[in-house]
């Protein structure tokens, strides 16, 4: 895509912050979807049907986990169209509650989520290209800090080029999965005998209840960054029509996808033959390619990966800025690109700080413990929903639909799965939290003063 210049940029409408309104519902959708098929589609399902024993009870937990995130995109849709401004959950928060927990929430995604996440999934890109092309564990660590530079250079120089890129990446991930599901079942490659029993458990399966505890827990990560999209809300154009549309559209494009390439995956390999996600990616590449089928596979992991890592890259930085604005955040990090009229240096601080935790070679264990406090903001956030429209606070054309009952929906999966987190490993969701916590007197001693001294 050519580069955009200064004049076509400035033609855009602005938010009152400065930021041009460029999205429209096609790039919205496609962040959504792109962002959240990753490498988990190719690794899940053979988890969860190990586990369970049963297509059919697979299938339940992809249309529960759906419907649960479907729920949560339409209430972060009236929360977006309230506050259609940069920053998503740290806007709602703080509208909802105070700054303090929206600080707390931007700490938490600044310093571990934001730059973990984004560093994982850039060595889960450099390790399935290695496995194409044989490279040394110095090459691969260049692969995926060249792959965060490159992103991050594509959306500062603009949002229209970054947003650009993940269309084509996100069409192209559907077209590659699209193609899986049509050639193992036009050319009969798999047997339909594998979908059977399909109801009840096969022997050597774990107890139901567990298994479908622990599947709905692997498949909640599926499903996870739908709403991420929310902090480009200041910089999507008609936000209040368009992002409530292409958080459902995107989810409902999601859970469709996950059903049929799990049916597929059924299809092209028996499943006691499945032993653990890798092998079963495997086989399932042998039996649609060939001897070459696994070096395919990895290069179709490789697009769908390096989708999810530039919808990451695009709307995560649009907190600390929305942070800076509020005094909450190093004041630089709320400048906008003279040039680009995007927020390069937030951009900036997110690629380098994922780099250097690519460089160390630390960080899949720190991400591990903060997975209970995420998935707690969220709930918090969907909670928002409540006390704004007690106080009426910013009313839209949107509304939920099916409100109270959505939300609801949302908090009560998102309870049980607290649960079962806090019960799985007690003491990593409680540290979590708790190193969470330790931003508080960061807040109360440097922001708050500050903002306290201004006013």
């Amino acid at each position: 895509m050519a580069q955009i210049s200064h004049s076509t940029i400035t033609s855009e409408p602005q938010t009152p912050n400065g930021l041009r309104r460029q999205l429209g519902l096609a790039s919205v959708t496609a962040l959504v979807v792109g962002e959240v098929i990753a490498v988990g589609i190719f690794l899940t399902p053979a988890e969860i049907a190990k586990s369970l024993g049963s297509p059919f009870w697979l299938l339940m937990i992809w249309l529960v986990m759906g419907m649960m995130a479907l729920s949560g995109a339409l209430c972060y849709g009236e929360l977006a169209a309230r506050f259609p401004e940069a920053g998503g959950g740290y806007v709602y928060l703080r509208e909802a509650y105070g700054p303090a927990p929206a600080f707390l929430y931007g700490w938490k995604c600044f310093f571990v989520m934001d730059p973990g996440i984004t560093a994982a999934l850039a060595v889960g890109l450099a390790s399935y290209a290695a496995y194409i092309t044989s490279l040394s564990p110095l090459a691969q660590k260049f692969i995926a800090i060249a792959a965060i530079v490159a992103l991050a250079m594509a959306n500062i120089i603009g949002l229209r080029l970054g947003a650009g890129l993940m269309r084509w990446l996100t069409l192209l991930k559907l077209g590659l999965l699209a193609f899986i599901i049509v050639w193992g079942f036009l050319f009969k490659l798999g047997d339909w005998s594998n979908f059977t029993p399909f109801v009840a458990q096969r022997a050597g399966s774990a107890p139901l209840l567990a298994a479908l505890a622990g599947g709905m827990v692997a498949a909640f990560f599926s499903f996870g960054g739908w709403w991420d999209v929310s902090k480009l809300a200041g910089e999507v154009r008609e936000p209040g029509r368009i992002l409530p549309r292409a958080m459902a559209l995107g989810v409902t494009v999601v859970t469709l996808v996950y059903i049929l390439t799990s049916a597929a995956f059924f299809y092209l390999v028996p499943l006691d033959r499945v032993t653990s996600g890798e092998t079963f990616a495997a086989q399932a590449g042998e039996a649609l390619f060939g001897r070459s089928g696994g070096e395919i596979f990895a290069g179709i992991v490789v697009v769908s990966v390096l989708s999810s890592l530039a919808g990451l890259i695009m709307a995560a930085p649009r907190v600390y800025y929305a942070m800076a604005r509020d005094g909450l955040f190093p004041r630089a990090a709320a400048s906008l690109h003279p040039r680009f009229g995007t927020p390069a240096r937030a951009i900036a601080l997110q690629a380098a700080l994922a780099s250097l935790l690519i460089a160390l070679g630390t960080f899949n264990q720190i991400i591990a413990y903060f997975i209970f406090v995420t998935v707690l903001f969220i709930a918090l956030t969907v909670s928002a929903l409540f006390v704004l429209r007690r106080s009426a606070a910013r009313s839209s054309d949107y509304k939920t639909p099916g409100y109270p009952v959505t939300p609801f929906i949302f908090l009560a999966l998102v309870a049980l799965l607290l649960f079962l987190l806090a019960a799985h490993n007690p003491a990593q969701a409680f540290l979590g939290v708790g190193v969470v916590a330790l931003g508080w007197p960061v807040y109360y001693w440097v922001f708050r003063a500050r903002r306290k001294h201004k006013t």
